[in-house]
């Protein structure tokens, strides 16, 4: 008899693992204007309660009377997406201590149900920000065994643990958001290995069932992905990476006075390198920098065309870049689903032509990018839903309307 139950258990273990998985995702949109940067006050501390409320958050970069009214996550439902990747500050939660830190944990618990409740899942992302230096993500570059790295997990488990009570069939823990830990070749130390090990491991003391998000190191990438040696796998992780390659076409931009940093191609075989430097001094000149100015700009700008260009970026590449992914997670006998492209996103040329792509290249890259993982039922996220700096699924100006174009790249109705 005894022989019989041990074998009905194993029988049951067996089939339990093999019907446990993630939640389901497919096509998020990042929220990351809403519970990100929580309001500080003079002193350079949290206001409190933290956090912004979402009319707040709608109102900040526009006027309210932009927004056509009625439940903005039912319209963001009705656009084809099944979930957001919520940013959420983790800095009042690691300021705070007992009843106050329950009072950002219900908040955050609200805003969460707020979100299931329009019919969408939630991919709560502990997104670290700079604005109060003491709880910013430099805490966690101490090393695996600093104080710093010991009260963000604590932190963690105190996420996860709300997190559960809202149901582990919604809501997916992304613990965090493109750790910066380099090199991003093994010739760096174990730290990011040990720290992403730990954080899994106190996760799982709260829960089995709740979907945790693990990234690599190395900003979130790729590189930093299969760097990653998946121990802690269980059928319950996806593992993160950020599509933004190559770099120098998604975020074309400076940070110099009066510099243009715009207008690469995609894919680089679609246009040249003169017909790009000629548009930039176009630009330029319709913008009133002087000749030196031009001339000083152009040094720069030319050495970026001519990179880009004898880099020849393209599908090959593109696809290339998946690949890695895909043979890393296949060598760890990981399925390709289970791979979550947790943001991808180009930078919008700006109306005054300093930084950006022209949208039609935009436009083939989302849309390149979004066939590329759906090709593999790879889940994917847009980065943003609103904001004023360029990647952006809301047009920036006038009603607060969804970018057609842009969600046709998406693939959405």
């Amino acid at each position: 008899m005894k022989k019989v139950v041990c074998v009905l258990a194993w029988l049951l273990a067996i089939a339990t693992a093999t019907e446990a998985a993630p939640i389901h995702l497919e096509r998020g949109v990042g929220v990351h204007e809403w519970l990100n940067w929580s309001p500080v006050g003079k002193d350079g501390s949290y206001n409190w309660p933290p956090y912004r409320s979402e009319q707040e958050w709608l109102a900040g970069h526009r006027p309210l009377t932009d927004w056509p009214g009625g439940d903005e996550f039912a319209r963001i439902r009705s656009m084809g997406f099944d979930f957001i990747r919520l940013s959420v500050d983790p800095g009042p939660l690691l300021a705070s201590e007992g009843a106050k830190r329950q009072q950002a944990l219900d908040i955050l618990a609200a805003a969460v149900e707020r979100v299931t409740s329009a019919g969408l899942k939630v991919v709560f992302d502990l997104h670290g920000v700079t604005q109060v230096p003491a709880y910013g993500m430099e805490m966690i570059y101490g090393g695996a065994d600093s104080k710093g790295v010991a009260h963000y997990r604590d932190m963690v488990v105190a996420v996860a643990t709300m997190l559960v009570k809202i149901g582990t069939d919604k809501v997916a823990l992304e613990p965090y958001n493109e750790p910066a830990y380099y090199p991003c070749d093994s010739s760096g130390s174990d730290d990011w290995q040990r720290i992403m090990a730990g954080t899994v491991h106190d996760i799982r003391m709260v829960s089995s069932e709740l979907t945790i998000v693990a990234t690599g190191a190395c900003g979130g990438s790729i590189a930093g992905l299969v760097n990653l040696t998946p121990s802690f796998d269980d059928p319950n992780l996806y593992y993160s990476f950020h599509m933004y390659e190559p770099h120098s076409f998604t975020h074309q931009r400076s940070d110099e006075a009066n510099a243009f940093a715009s207008g690469l191609p995609w894919p680089a075989s679609s246009s040249t390198p003169e017909a790009v430097s000629e548009l930039l001094k176009i630009r330029m000149e319709a913008a009133g920098l002087s000749k030196v100015e031009q001339v000083m700009n152009m040094t720069t700008a030319q050495q970026a065309i001519t990179r880009y260009f004898a880099q020849d970026w393209g599908q090959g590449q593109l696809e290339a870049s998946f690949r890695q992914a895909l043979d890393w997670a296949e060598g760890h006998g990981i399925p390709g689903r289970r791979l979550f492209m947790g943001e991808f996103g180009v930078i919008l040329m700006s109306a005054d032509g300093r930084m950006g792509a022209h949208d039609a290249d935009r436009l083939r890259y989302l849309s390149a990018v979004r066939r590329e993982a759906e090709r593999f039922a790879i889940p994917w996220s847009v980065w943003e839903f609103s904001n004023p700096y360029g990647m952006t699924l809301i047009l920036p100006d006038g009603p607060a309307v969804p970018d057609p174009e842009m969600l046709q790249a998406l693939g959405l109705p």
